[in-house]
């Protein structure tokens, strides 16, 4: 029997009809299904077969989570799992959808073919941020699935970001921000601010500046081996530093080290589902509305 956890932060409309067929296959096969406490909350007038049990956090004894929403709930899904191996199943009832590839009218279908055995597991690489500073982000959630990045706070003015790769000076961005981005992270903030689409199985981090002033600073790709140092030097007291959906602020002149984790995370892909054919749906590459 399978232990399943099932987590999401609000239910989009239309969306209590794949959340009761989901649980209800899963029910049917014997599963052991356990909802997060709030999402449990959210889905109480759900007509279910048997009541559902909640969490509100995992352990090792868990053989999935399943994810019930957008890429953005992955992200907060994550928090839950850190070192524990559990690998991550995306349901995609919100809009874009890079990590949540499972489409709600695929959802009795995705659960037959997860319980065979029919799938293959795409691993995620974190990075970690660390400072010396007290309202540092301790473990274990001091690490981001898609990017870290440092930006201006409580003021219009760009500020000053000194970024070094491993304690060799790189240079000095003027700009509103500096997004440090995994190759998962590619295709989310960093893809906005014009960095590159990075393979999810590519040993690399991309630094992508946020509206930088220095015209000729762009996107770098670099090792994921490499140790980066960034120091943010303002006009106001505090800067912003986020981790994926997770925000701190930090004082002035505080160095932040970011880094490759030494874990990674589990994203469930059918046999049938690659990168490049999500590029190609998403971002409607080859299309030529003229044909």
């Amino acid at each position: 029997m399978k232990k399943i956890a099932i987590y999401g932060q609000y239910l989009h409309t239309g969306s209590h009809k794949t959340v009761s067929s989901m649980v209800e296959a899963l029910l049917q096969r014997s599963c052991d299904v356990k909802i997060e406490s709030k999402f449990a909350g959210i889905l109480n007038d759900l007509e279910l077969s048997k009541p559902i049990d909640s969490f509100e956090q995992l352990d090792e004894s868990y053989d999935l989570l399943i994810s019930i929403g957008g890429d953005g709930t992955i992200l907060r899904a994550v928090t839950y799992i850190g070192r524990l191996n559990i690998p991550i199943l995306g349901i995609n009832t919100g809009r874009l959808g890079f990590l949540a590839t499972v489409q709600q009218d695929e959802v009795e279908k995705v659960v037959q073919r997860v319980m065979d055995g029919n799938y293959k597991l795409s691993k995620r690489s974190l990075i970690t941020a660390s400072s010396k500073h007290e309202e540092n982000h301790l473990p274990p959630n001091n690490f981001a699935l898609n990017e870290v990045t440092v930006s201006r706070m409580n003021t219009t003015s760009m500020i000053e970001i000194e970024t070094y790769l491993n304690d060799e000076f790189l240079t000095s961005y003027w700009a509103d921000g500096l997004i440090v981005s995994t190759p998962t992270g590619s295709t989310g903030y960093s893809l906005s601010c014009g960095g590159p689409v990075i393979s999810p199985d590519t040993d690399a981090f991309v630094i992508t500046p946020i509206a930088p002033h220095n015209l000729n600073a762009r996107p770098l790709v670099i090792p994921d081996t490499t140790v980066i140092k960034v120091k943010v030097i303002g006009r106001e007291d505090e800067f912003l530093a986020s981790l994926d959906n997770r925000i701190a602020s930090y004082p002035d002149g505080t160095q932040i080290t970011l880094q490759k984790a030494d874990f990674t995370i589990d994203l469930i892909e059918l046999e049938d589902q690659s990168f490049i054919e999500t590029l190609r749906h998403k971002l409607l590459w080859g299309e030529d509305k003229r044909n």
